[in-house]
């Protein structure tokens, strides 16, 4: 214990402390300070802006996919890949190989990734295919390049007859044909219950 005490208010190990903690303190600040700057000085600023967007797919002169959103936000600079966010929801009609309204996708927000060509929206996403069966979800990826809808999460389907619930979910990109990952129930409707 002796030892101890005089290690502690020994003036010259006093002042060895003293120096060592105000350089740990002083660094410390340094790449706090550092860091921050770092940050304030690329902020991330979106390259396009706007309100009321439509935007057009097409093949061969034949639109394939119409996309409506209130608000866009397009990043190029600053972020991993290239994205638009559609903070404030989103429309998407996809088209049949005559040109006719097929399959309509909606949600409260969405996010569409330029290079890995695909679109992840949240929020009350609902899908309706041509033959009117629906799919709803809180989340739900369109992967263009593929051509599928993929989803892990909740999903609840209704269709003339039924209503199947599951979690996960991996279609064809019109809503044709799906498989649910892990069915939690099926309801059976009658004519009478519609």
């Amino acid at each position: 214990m002796k030892a101890f005490n005089r290690f502690i208010f020994h003036p010259r190990n006093l002042l060895l402390v003293c120096s060592a903690l105000v350089v740990i303190t002083h660094s410390s600040c340094e790449n706090k300070r550092n860091d921050i700057m770092k940050i304030a000085a690329k902020p991330i600023v979106p390259s396009q802006s706007g309100k009321g967007i439509t935007m057009l797919w097409s093949d061969s002169t034949e639109l394939k996919i119409k996309l409506k959103a209130p608000v866009m936000t397009k990043f190029d600079k600053g972020v991993k890949e290239p994205m638009t966010i559609l903070p404030k929801g989103v429309d998407v009609v996809f088209y049949d190989e005559k040109g006719k309204p097929a399959t309509t996708l909606k949600a409260n927000y969405g996010v569409m990734f330029e290079q890995s060509r695909r679109m992840e929206v949240k929020y009350n996403v609902e899908v309706v295919n041509i033959n009117g069966e629906k799919l709803n979800t809180e989340h739900l990826i369109w992967d263009e390049q593929k051509k599928k809808i993929i989803s892990d999460a909740f999903v609840k389907i209704t269709t003339a007859k039924e209503i199947i619930m599951g979690k996960g979910l991996i279609s064809n990109q019109d809503f044709t044909q799906y498989e649910i990952q892990e069915i939690t129930g099926t309801l059976r409707l009658d004519d009478k219950d519609m």
